[in-house]
């Protein structure tokens, strides 16, 4: 296996002086030790991909040093635009270094939703015309690709990668401690039960990605609720506000529900912006904030240092309540709320953390799409 810190210090002795990125799990001990032992003015924890893709050219412009922007290669979608049209050697000539973790690599078992990205992230880059190299997890070879990578990003003025495999990292030699929350916070599969609980029966939800719609899942299967009622967003971070969106404006007969987390919210902020504007009446978003990335390895996000309360007011949400921590708080809002002319905002603040055996959905996502749909056309 490859050592985070070896690595990171074969990177910074070919040149890298600035690392940018959205956490992954491929990347959690890479990430968690350059999250501790960078400081905060060397490393930045980014919204989505292409704003880290933003943030590494500004670096360089001013510093004309090296940065490094990591990610999962589900979000090699967010960086196609600033990789093409800003960072190219055909248009501003940036050198960096993408370092991607390569989920769903073919014959490698994953989740449904990583299957077509993985098969088709190396064409991608082919089709971009990034020159890139892959670390299986040998150590010299990979502080070899490391060296290269370096030297030709910055011979041909643009973004070179590295992709990935499953389980090329080690431990990382150093974490920051986790993220403090107070106990008297609710998990946040207990307050996914009192959301759903104190909603009416008729609603539509739109779960995020991650452990939200697993945990949503979960929650039907033991109480054995109707699952038909839930659009889990298995992939797709960030857009599952305007997936429900998008219902709600065509289906003003439905009550929609959001339940998006924290990490997932800011990705695409200005989707709120869009929400608030189009003012759907029967829209509710529901914020699940714990202020990590817990899915893939709880590096913090900046959920708990900025106002999302504020911005959804700013953005036109006709009703806002929030952060709430209480059970019976909660329950409250989310019954009244649900009944008001929207739409509205819920933010719930939740202790990080999971279930260790915490399971994941049995239905494909094209199954749970068919219940879903089936549902909607059966109430119209």
């Amino acid at each position: 296996m490859i050592s985070p810190q070896a690595f990171y210090e074969v990177l910074s002795g070919a040149g890298v002086n600035f690392l940018v990125g959205v956490p992954d799990s491929l990347l959690k001990e890479f990430c968690a030790y350059v999250d501790a032992a960078l400081p905060a003015e060397r490393h930045l924890i980014a919204a989505n991909e292409g704003t880290a893709m933003g943030i590494a050219a500004g670096v360089h412009l001013a510093t004309g040093g090296l940065p490094m922007v990591y990610l999962q290669n589900s979000g090699l979608g967010n960086t196609v635009n600033p990789l093409l049209s800003l960072a190219d050697p055909e248009v501003y000539g940036i050198p960096m270094i993408v370092l991607i973790g390569w989920r769903g690599e073919p014959g490698v078992k994953d989740e449904p939703q990583h299957v077509k990205q993985g098969r088709v992230s190396v064409a991608m880059l082919d089709a971009m015309e990034v020159p890139y190299k892959v670390l299986d997890g040998d150590p010299d070879a990979a502080a070899e690709a490391g060296r290269w990578a370096a030297a030709a990003a910055i011979e041909r003025s643009g973004p070179v990668a590295l992709l990935v495999r499953k389980g090329a990292f080690g431990k990382a030699e150093a974490k920051r401690n986790p993220v403090a929350r107070s106990e008297n916070l609710p998990g946040r599969e207990e307050a996914i039960g009192i959301v759903t609980q104190s909603l009416p029966q008729a609603s539509t939800i739109v779960s995020t990605t991650g452990m939200i719609s697993r945990e949503l899942y979960e929650q039907r299967v033991r109480l054995g609720q109707d699952r038909a009622s839930d659009f889990l967003t298995v992939g797709s971070m960030g857009h599952a506000s305007q997936i429900a969106l998008g219902i709600a404006l065509t289906r003003p007969d439905v009550p929609v529900v959001c339940i998006d987390g924290d990490g997932a919210a800011l990705m695409h902020l200005g989707g709120m912006a869009s929400i608030g504007v189009r003012a759907p009446k029967n829209f509710v978003h529901i914020v699940l904030n714990n202020g990590v990335h817990d899915s893939v390895g709880g590096q913090p996000t900046v959920g708990f240092d900025i106002n999302l309360c504020g911005i959804a007011k700013a953005c036109g949400y006709k009703n806002v309540e929030g952060p709430l921590t209480g059970a019976e708080a909660i329950s409250e809002a989310v019954a009244r709320l649900s009944s008001a002319e929207g739409p509205s905002l819920i933010e719930i603040h939740v202790r990080p953390g999971s279930r260790a055996d915490l399971g994941r959905p049995k239905e494909t996502p094209a199954e749970n799409k068919a219940l879903f749909v089936g549902r909607l056309k059966a109430s119209a």
